[in-house]
């Protein structure tokens, strides 16, 4: 201390102290007396400098420990340093640098992309008879940027051990001493709050070199379909277990420590231990198996996998048999399910059309399919309907398991399409992985769009791209997109809990819709060849939307094509909703007659909610003119502004207009009322001149332009009336769907009669042309023949009859039902069977639910059992709906995956509507529990329980319900709420124009 006082400069840099004694010798006179003064001083000072070095360590020594101990606190610790940025990095990028690295990284929401991994040795003893699992892993970690911390995903695992060690250069160079040197770990602990695991070191990780992360942790088998998790099954009056993963978006975690963002892709080798018993599965063929001479266990080694992202990594354990096949290059496909399933065939269907995909899709895309093999397992509880693991896909029963004797060709159809969607996942998503979720539309907007594609490679004649597109991709998603709680398909996502919304409707519909209509701009060869050049650029490695659109411009410019796809599709992308495009002719009379009027608004079904007047699009739009023969001049218009003038051809006062061709854009086309006087004449009289997407197109548009207060109400209803004349599906499916979406808005009205006189009226004359199909040996609906869309317009057309009370389609449903009951043989036809059980179930008594009941719990085939099940939800009875809701969660009678559709189920029946809605706000805390993590069931719970409420009551309970529970729900809470809100709206501004046209002659005119 005394030091300090008489040398202040020692401490202010580190020549004070010599240099004030080099200036006092140099102007003191040099006697002998003072050059022993001197000598005492110099002796005197160098002892102070001594004494000063070693104080100065000392406190040096006791502030690096504060500091570790601070940080190495979960909820204290040192703030970071100013200018510390908190955005989202890149791997190839941090944020920390050499000497300003993140203090605290673990509490950001990303890693911090000092580290990156290079390959995980797992090894897992599993333990089926308690459900528990321990674990070892070690990871081979290249270090990008200096660092102290290792940062990690882990949830709800119990760590035990950890170790670091130097491995040596990233290029591959060994260091001297063998094994490389053991880092110590000052301090490890989980951060909940992110769900990160952390390791701090007492020396810093040096870039360009390999080190190897070593932990040893325990974990539970849970029961929540996430993560690593059980299920059961019954075989021969024995439950059975079995254990399966479901990583997806964020749940590797759970399963083992690992860095579990999507771009952080690397190389895994698994090793499962586990009973004899079991059998395991994984990604990769089975490399070793060797059995324990201690206790038998079995430990099977897998072959190490290509590199690919965390959630993307797969295993099982079960007793299974399956069944297998081989395509001609050699790659082995089988099928895991229960052994009585599989004795029976019922895997044999998917398994012939994977082999068959397989081939289709390396053909389309010229990219082979990686792995050796391709295992399909069908599982008896699924939080969703597949996941795509590579090499190891992973379905629930209902999806893949098809009896062919008593499923209906819609249960065949969506069977099909859910095993396309999985397989060209195999490439967009597991070759090539989005980047980051934000981009999550990359991957499921392509398998969206190719379930349609390659169930059209599989069976020609459904038409599927070009018909059942329009109604059930399009149209669906549009419903949703004219919301104004709609979002952009492009999110950003910065918090793990905004992963979750990203997986709606949007990015898989509204994903695949842009494809189609981008597909269809381009063209299928120049598609083809961009798609290929993405893959193969981006192959084992992450992708972004504008990796994408870099090639496909490449593809359309190596043609001549100079358009830019990124500038087109950026607009449709990154901005919500879409336009409505309106045509009209030019009535100035400054034009001739041949140029038209083009304009484009954001179309929102809430005309009180302000329009976003600033949102453009890049509208590809096709137009052409039509008179009663014929459909002529059609013309592709790029559409940049609000307004714009085109020419198009020569035109009368007969000719028409008609804009989307073959509704291959995703946007509605309005008309000038005369127009639309022309349209609906030409209908009328000769509707086959107009296509057949396009007479769905228009049924479509009309009503939603309607409900939105574009168009008058009577404008679909008198479209509609040529609906006696149309002999093709798709057009009365679009009907279908848009009159269901009426019918619950109006089936609480005093004047219903008149609008379900008037369905019914339309139906008739088809419906009795058509009539039933037929049952018995030889005779069975199956979808293989040509006469697909027969079967299922005379379905579409017997399931609007009976719902909308036609006497005799009723009769016919409790003759069915009866002779199923005195018989005990079911003669219904698989592909009505949902809707004579609904109707027989809503007409005929408690002894026929019970009955229904019973069928239910007796049998094995899966399609049978989800009719059956929905079948319980048409009762008339609201104690046997009451009785049903309160079994389905507080007993096991009911599979847990489909307790949410049993709620749906109940609220669409009008007798069940208020009751479904006071359950579910009851039970919203079990049910938000048991569900709130899983993908889509709780946004398909409040939809489907929320859709159809329309009353001002309904509406103010609903926003009561918000305000008290409202958190954790996601966007589903407010677009319900705006859905409601359009119900009630509707009922005010347009139920009277609706019903007053009803009673008016058909000849009335529009309006």
């Amino acid at each position: 201390m005394g030091l300090n006082d008489s040398s202040p400069g020692a401490m202010r840099n580190g020549r004070g102290l010599s240099d004030q004694w080099a200036e006092s010798v140099v102007v003191r006179p040099r006697t002998t007396e003072r050059h022993i003064t001197v000598h005492k001083r110099l002796v005197l000072g160098f002892a102070a400098s001594i004494l000063t070095l070693i104080v100065v360590t000392a406190v040096a020594v006791a502030l690096s420990v504060r500091y570790e101990e601070c940080s190495g606190r979960d909820s204290e610790g040192l703030p970071a340093e100013p200018g510390s940025r908190g955005g989202t990095p890149r791997l190839n990028g941090s944020r920390a640098d050499r000497t300003g690295e993140d203090e605290q990284p673990w509490k950001n929401s990303r890693l911090p992309g000092t580290l990156r991994p290079r390959h995980y040795d797992l090894r897992l003893n599993v333990c089926m008879d308690n459900f528990t699992f321990s674990g070892e892993v070690s990871i081979e970690l290249e270090c990008l940027n200096a660092t102290r911390f290792i940062v990690l995903h882990a949830d709800r695992l119990e760590v035990d051990r950890v170790s670091v060690t130097v491995e040596g250069g990233a290029s591959g160079r060994q260091l001297s001493k063998p094994g490389g040197g053991v880092i110590r770990v000052h301090r490890h602990f989980a951060h909940a709050a992110n769900q990160m695991y952390v390791l701090v070191l007492h020396r810093e990780l040096k870039p360009l070199r390999l080190y190897r992360l070593n932990i040893s942790y325990d974990a539970a088998i849970e029961d929540e379909l996430l993560g690593f998790f059980r299920s059961s099954y019954t075989q021969n009056r024995e439950r059975r277990y079995l254990a399966v993963t479901q990583f997806s978006p964020i749940h590797a975690r759970k399963a083992f420590p690992c860095f579990d963002e999507p771009v952080y892709k690397a190389t895994f080798s698994l090793g499962l231990r586990h009973d004899a018993q079991y059998a395991s599965l994984s990604n990769m063929p089975v490399e070793s198996s060797s059995l324990s001479d201690e206790d038998g266990w079995l430990t099977n080694m897998f072959a190490r996998t290509p590199r690919m992202s965390t959630y993307y990594l797969a295993w099982a354990v079960c007793n299974f048999t399956f069944r297998e096949t081989q395509t001609d290059g050699g790659v082995t496909i089988r099928l895991y399910a229960r052994p009585d399933a599989i004795s029976s065939g019922s895997g044999d269907y998917a398994l012939h059309i994977t082999e068959r995909l397989l081939g289709f899709y390396q053909d389309f895309f010229k990219v082979q399919y990686s792995l050796p093999k391709l295992d399909l397992l069908a599982v008896p509880k699924h939080p969703y309907a597949a996941m795509e693991n590579w090499g190891l896909s992973v379905f629930v029963e209902q999806k893949i398991l098809l009896d062919a004797d008593v499923s209906s060709s819609s249960y065949q159809m969506e069977l099909t399409m859910v095993v396309v969607h999985e397989i060209c996942h195999q490439w967009f998503g597991d070759l090539v992985t989005p980047m980051w979720w934000e981009d999550v539309w990359l991957k499921e907007g392509f398998a969206h769009f190719f379930e349609y594609v390659g169930t059209d490679f599989l069976f020609p004649k459904w038409n599927m791209e070009k018909q059942r597109f329009l109604t059930d991709v399009l149209h669906e998603v549009m419903l949703l997109d004219g919301l104004s709680s709609s979002h952009p398909i492009s999110q950003e996502v910065e918090q793990a809990t905004d992963i979750d919304r990203v997986f709606d409707w949007i990015a898989y519909k509204k994903g695949a819709a842009l494809i189609r209509m981008l597909a269809n701009v381009m063209g299928r060869t120049l598609f083809q060849k961009g798609l290929n050049d993405y893959l193969l650029s981006h192959m084992y490695s992450n992708a972004a939307r504008d990796d994408l659109w870099n090639k496909l411009t490449q593809a359309m410019r190596s043609e001549g094509r100079d358009i830019d796809i990124g500038e087109m599709m950026d607009r449709w992308t990154l901005q919500m909703g879409y336009p409505v495009i309106t045509i009209s002719k030019n009535q100035s009379q400054q034009l001739p007659t041949h140029y038209i009027i083009v304009t484009q608004e954001h179309f929102l079904y809430g005309q009180e909610v302000k329009k976003n007047l600033s949102l453009q699009w890049q509208v590809p739009l096709t137009v052409a003119l039509g008179n009663s023969s014929s459909v002529y001049s059609e013309r592709l218009l790029w559409i940049n502004n609000n307004t714009e003038i085109h020419r198009l051809g020569r035109m009368d006062d007969n000719s028409w207009l008609l804009g989307n061709i073959n509704q291959t854009g995703y946007f509605r086309v309005n008309y000038d009322l005369q127009n639309w006087k022309l349209l609906i004449q030409q209908l009328h009289t000769r509707p086959q001149v107009i296509s057949v997407g396009n007479r769905a197109g228009l049924i479509d548009d009309a009503f939603n332009l309607a409900r939105a207060g574009y168009l008058p109400q009577g404008v679909p209803l008198q479209l509609i009336g040529y609906l006696p004349e149309e002999t093709s599906f798709l057009p009365w499916h679009a009907a279908s769907r848009a009159l269901y979406q009426l019918d619950k808005l109006l089936d609480r009205t005093d004047e219903y009669r008149l609008f379900s006189d008037y369905v019914l009226k339309q139906v008739a004359s088809r419906y009795h042309q058509l009539g039933w199909p037929t049952y018995g040996p030889g005779t069975e609906a199956s979808v293989l023949q040509a006469s697909y869309q027969t079967e299922e317009l005379q379905r579409e057309l017997i399931m609007l009859a009976c719902s909308f009370g036609n006497k005799q389609c009723h009769r016919q449903a409790v003759a069915f039902i009866s002779d199923w009951i005195s018989s005990n043989k079911n003669r219904i036809p698989p592909n009505i069977r949902d809707v004579v059980y609904c109707t027989g179930v809503s007409l005929m008594d408690e002894d026929v639910w019970e009955f229904i009941w019973m069928k239910f719990h007796s049998t094995s085939v899966v399609s049978e059992k989800k009719i059956l099940l929905e079948a319980l939800t048409c009762s008339d009875n609201t104690f046997l709906l009451n009785r049903l809701l309160n079994l389905s969660l507080t007993s096991d009678l009911v599979p847990e995956q489909d307790v949410i559709d049993v709620i749906i189920h109940v609220g669409r029946n009008p007798q069940g509507r208020n009751l479904a809605w006071k359950y579910f706000r009851e039970k919203w805390d079990v049910l938000n529990a048991r569900y709130g993590e899983a993908l889509f069931m709780n946004s398909k719970l409040i939809s489907g329980v929320t859709e159809f409420l329309n009353t001002d009551t309904e509406l103010d309970e609903l926003k009561d319900f918000i305000q008290s529970s409202g958190v954790g729900a996601g966007p589903a809470l407010p677009r319900a709420l705006e859905i409601v809100e359009g119900n009630v709206r509707w009922h005010r501004l347009h139920r009277r124009q609706f019903y007053q046209w009803l009673r008016k002659p058909p000849s009335s005119s529009l309006g």
